[in-house]
């Protein structure tokens, strides 16, 4: 299952730079596009604010 961002985004950029397939796009909070994501979950372990979670 896909992960998603939740409004605690600080839009640090932790995330994006952590995520093999580039599926993470930045704005005001980021976003994740779950067409693109393999669900590794490496991008929720990046997450200081612990804002990523599953769908």
């Amino acid at each position: 299952m896909p992960r998603k961002i939740t409004d605690s985004c600080i839009a640090c950029g932790s995330c994006a730079g952590e995520c093999p397939v580039e599926a993470i796009k930045e704005g005001d909070i980021y976003s994740i596009d779950p067409s693109v994501c393999i669900d590794c979950g490496v991008c929720e372990s990046a997450c200081p604010m612990g804002a990523i979670v599953e769908e």
